[in-house]
């Protein structure tokens, strides 16, 4: 494990039986509260970006606002943020996927991008890879590449990344 990965470890809290019974959450409120390490996991992201070529940073709802803002302001790229429906103002393109106790849907502004935008796709974590699968859904909608995904943490055990297909994916710690 890298000494940025351990730094990051040390600072998630486990949260036995949240949201419900049986589930171990990985509460990253700790992370957002120490200033450096937020620091140093957006120059980590930023080597990433830079490696896949990143014209746009697009963030999915909410947590991957709180990486993918610092790293676009860091990059002096935009930032687009993927939402749940009704929370855009504008005209917007969105895409319906499943999760395991229902469907979900995130939407994109219909400007969001060009075509032909290199788009890395920014959250704070890794899980089965649907929501990810569908951002990059609705990038390649409004003719954007996606040029990969960057995540804070990866659940291993869920096996995400193959729901993203062979497109490169940086995760800085796994469980």
């Amino acid at each position: 494990m890298s000494e940025l990965a351990e730094r990051i470890d040390a600072a998630i809290r486990d949260v036995p039986d949240f949201p419900k019974p049986g589930i171990l959450f990985k509460d990253i409120t700790p992370v957002l509260a120490d200033a450096q390490l937020m620091r140093d996991i957006t120059q980590e992201m930023k080597g990433f970006a830079r490696s896949v070529d990143a014209q746009v940073i697009v963030g999915m709802e909410s947590r991957g606002f709180l990486f993918g803002v610092p790293l676009a302001m860091e990059m002096g790229l935009p930032f687009a943020p993927a939402r749940k429906p009704g929370k855009l103002p504008y005209k917007t393109v969105g895409f319906e996927y499943e999760l395991e106790y229902g469907t979900n849907r995130l939407e994109l502004h219909i400007d969001a991008l060009q075509p032909g935008d290199r788009v890395l796709i920014v959250d704070d974590l890794l899980a089965t890879g649907g929501t990810a699968d569908a951002t990059a859904r609705i990038v390649r909608e409004l003719g954007g590449v996606v040029a990969g995904f960057a995540f804070l943490v990866e659940l291993d055990f869920l096996s995400g990344r193959q729901a993203l297909g062979d497109l490169p994916v940086s995760s800085l710690i796994h469980y």
